[in-house]
C-alpha cells in the first residue's frame, strides 16, 4: 500500500503531496533496511570499487600507500590504512572518508627517526649542513633566514606522496635555498610567460642544452637549482621563493629521462610564473601522484603546450610513427623524447619510442661525477 501510494503521490507537485511522499519515503527505507539489513562496506572494498570505477592498478595505488606489499596487504584486508593514507585516498581518489575508516582501529604512524639520519647524511655529503651542526639546527638556521621553509607546512600543494616525511621535506627545501642564496641574481618580473616558457622549451633541441639552460632561466630571473631528493621525500621538482622574492625552480631528476625533465622544469615554471606568492612560497610536486587542485592542472596544462602547442600536438595520434614523432618535434623545435614522453603518457603505453625518450641522458649532462 505504501509503495503504491508513493507511486501516485510521486507525479503530484503539491506541498501538502510532497510532504506526504517524504515521509512515506522514509517508512520504506525503515522497513527495508529491517528486512535486509547489510553491513557497511570495509575499507578495501571501497577502494577496489573505485579501482574498478577508474581502471587503476595495484601499482597504481603506491604513491598512495606506500609499497607494493602494503597495498596488497590493505586490498586484502591483512591491515587497515593509517590516518595519512586515509588522507590521501580522500584528496586524490575522492573515496568518502567514511568508506575508508571503517569499523577498526587505526594503526599510528611510523617514527621516523631512521629516515631523518639517513637524510641527515645525506646533506652532510652534499656539503649543505655545517660540520657540527644537527638537523634540528641547520632547519631552524634555514627558517630564521628563509620565510619559505618556515612557511612550508602552510603553503605546500597536496601533490605530494603519502610516505612523505616532513621533517626530511623542510631539510630539501632548505637544502635548496641554501645553495640557491650562493647564486647572484636579481628579481625579474616575467612579463610574457607563455613566450618566457616557449624559448625555454626550444633550449632542449641544442646540443649543449645542459649549459644553456641556466643561462635562460637566469636571463629572465630565475634560479634552477638541481638536488637529489633525500630519504623520505618522493619529489620531481619545486618551485619556491628565495629570501629576496627571486624565484627559485628545483629539480632531483629521480626520473633519469630527458621527457620527464623537460615536463617538470616547464610545470615548476608555470608555478613560478603564475602561482607563487607572499601567501604560496612553496610548491612541491611528486608527479606521479594525481592532484585535484586546479593550479596543478594549470601547471600541467601550460607545460604540455609550452613543449608542443595544441595545433601541432593535433597531428599525432595513437598509431602515430617514429617518423611522425620526429617531424611534430622538428615543427615544434623541441627535442623528440618531448613527444615521444607525451605520447607514452596519454596512452599508457611505455613499450613504445623507448629509445626516443633519453632514458640516462639527464644526470649525466646535468650532475656529472
Amino acid at each position: 500500500m505504501a509503495l503504491k501510494r508513493a507511486a501516485m503521490l510521486f507525479r503530484h507537485n503539491k506541498p501538502k503531496d510532497r510532504d506526504e511522499l517524504e515521509v512515506l519515503q522514509a517508512v520504506i527505507e525503515r522497513w527495508e533496511r529491517s528486512q535486509h539489513p547489510f553491513e557497511a562496506a570495509t575499507p578495501a572494498q571501497a577502494l577496489k570499487f573505485r579501482m574498478a570505477q577508474t581502471g587503476m592498478s595495484q601499482r597504481d595505488l603506491i604513491p598512495y600507500l606506500g609499497s607494493k606489499s602494503r597495498v596488497s596487504e590493505i586490498l586484502n584486508g591483512q591491515r587497515q590504512p593509517t590516518v595519512d593514507q586515509i588522507r590521501a585516498l580522500h584528496q586524490h581518489l575522492g573515496i568518502p572518508f567514511i568508506s575508508l575508516i571503517g569499523s577498526f582501529k587505526h594503526e599510528p604512524a611510523t617514527g621516523t627517526s631512521s629516515t631523518m639520519m639517513a637524510a641527515e647524511g645525506k646533506l652532510r655529503k652534499l656539503g649543505v649542513m655545517k660540520a657540527k651542526e644537527t638537523l634540528a639546527g641547520f632547519l631552524a638556521r634555514s627558517k630564521a633566514s628563509t620565510p619559505a621553509v618556515a612557511m612550508l607546512r602552510k603553503t605546500r600543494t597536496e601533490r605530494t606522496n603519502v610516505k612523505t616525511d616532513l621533517a626530511a621535506l623542510e631539510a630539501w627545501c632548505a637544502a635548496v635555498l641554501v645553495r640557491a642564496g650562493k647564486i647572484a641574481i636579481k628579481k625579474i618580473k616575467i612579463s610574457d610567460p607563455e613566450k618566457a616558457a616557449r624559448q625555454i622549451a626550444q633550449v632542449s633541441i641544442l646540443p649543449d642544452w645542459n649549459r644553456r639552460i641556466v643561462g635562460a632561466l637566469h636571463r629572465i630571473g630565475v634560479i634552477l637549482v638541481i638536488l637529489e631528493h633525500l630519504p623520505g621525500t618522493f619529489l620531481d621538482g619545486a618551485a619556491m621563493c628565495r629570501g629576496d622574492g627571486v624565484p627559485v625552480i628545483a629539480m632531483t631528476l629521480r626520473h633519469d629521462r630527458l621527457d620527464n625533465f623537460w615536463f617538470t622544469l616547464l610545470h615548476e615554471f608555470a608555478h613560478v610564473a603564475c602561482h607563487l606568492s607572499p601567501d604560496r612560497q612553496v610548491i612541491l610536486d611528486d608527479l606521479d601522484v594525481a592532484s585535484s587542485e586546479a593550479i596543478e592542472a594549470e601547471a600541467d596544462s601550460f607545460a604540455r603546450n609550452a613543449l608542443i602547442p595544441h595545433a601541432m600536438w593535433k597531428r599525432i595520434h595513437k598509431d602515430s610513427s617514429t617518423e611522425d614523432v620526429l617531424e611534430v618535434a622538428q615543427k615544434a623545435g623541441v627535442h623528440p623524447a618531448i613527444v615521444a614522453g607525451r605520447w607514452r603518457f596519454e596512452h599508457s603505453d611505455y613499450r613504445r619510442f623507448s629509445k626516443l625518450i633519453g632514458r640516462g641522458e639527464v644526470k649525466t649532462a646535468l650532475m656529472p661525477a
